[in-house]
């Protein structure tokens, strides 16, 4: 029997909330235990439901879903955070992941996409909608001083590490990696893991972040990469 992926639908607007739940629903293994009005009732559902993804608005009245999302993720780590809104506002995109959310989609997306995206997070992987990865670079890029070289740690990385991280800036998921590279999805995150730990981030959308702006970098040291 296939495990049920519980999932808590946070939204200031009630419609919103019924057609999300009305559509997902529909999905065999998609259980909605729970709605939320606003992020400070959706904190304490989460305290009493334990759900796996919580999907959360961004805009919403007495506790926005940035602020919601730094409490759940700070208190209960293991609930997966899904950002859902109609605003592709750079600064919430940037804040919302900052602050522990998984990933971030647009509610006109697609119910058949959002719920792979909801089984994606589900399984520790980062969901961003089309463009949002652009929205990020132009916003890092505002916010910060263009660096002309790579960190060290960046420079450190083996040769497959770097082919690794350059999909994983470009949004390529372990799969998707794996078959470029014609290895098993385990040696991926296992590659994943070391180049984490290696520049000291803490997931997988903080180093497509930090690598994109060195793509070229990237291309060029990979060089001949042994395939083992």
């Amino acid at each position: 029997m296939t495990n049920m992926i519980k999932v808590l639908l946070v939204d200031d607007q009630s419609l919103i909330r019924q057609g999300l739940a009305a559509l997902l629903e529909l999905e065999p293994d998609l259980e909605i235990v729970g709605e939320a009005e606003n992020g400070d009732i959706a904190v304490k559902i989460v305290a009493k439901l334990n759900p796996d993804v919580v999907l959360m608005d961004v805009r919403m009245p007495i506790m926005d879903g940035v602020a919601a999302t730094k409490e759940i993720k700070t208190n209960f780590p293991n609930v997966k955070v899904l950002v859902l809104t109609t605003f592709d506002d750079d600064e919430y995109v940037q804040a919302a992941l900052q602050n522990g959310a998984m990933g971030y989609l647009l509610k006109d997306t697609p119910s058949e996409e959002l719920a792979v995206a909801i089984r994606a997070v589900n399984k520790g992987y980062t969901q961003l909608g089309p463009g949002i990865v652009k929205k990020l670079m132009n916003q890092l890029g505002k916010n910060h001083i263009h660096q002309s070289l790579p960190p060290a740690s960046l420079l450190e990385l083996t040769p497959r590490e770097k082919e690794v991280l350059q999909l994983i800036a470009i949004g390529d998921s372990n799969q998707e990696i794996a078959q470029k590279l014609y290895i098993s999805e385990g040696t991926v995150k296992n590659h994943v893991t070391n180049i984490l730990n290696r520049l000291d981030l803490r997931d997988r959308t903080q180093a497509a972040i930090l690598a994109h702006p060195f793509l070229d970098y990237l291309h060029k040291s990979i060089g001949s990469v042994d395939k083992n």
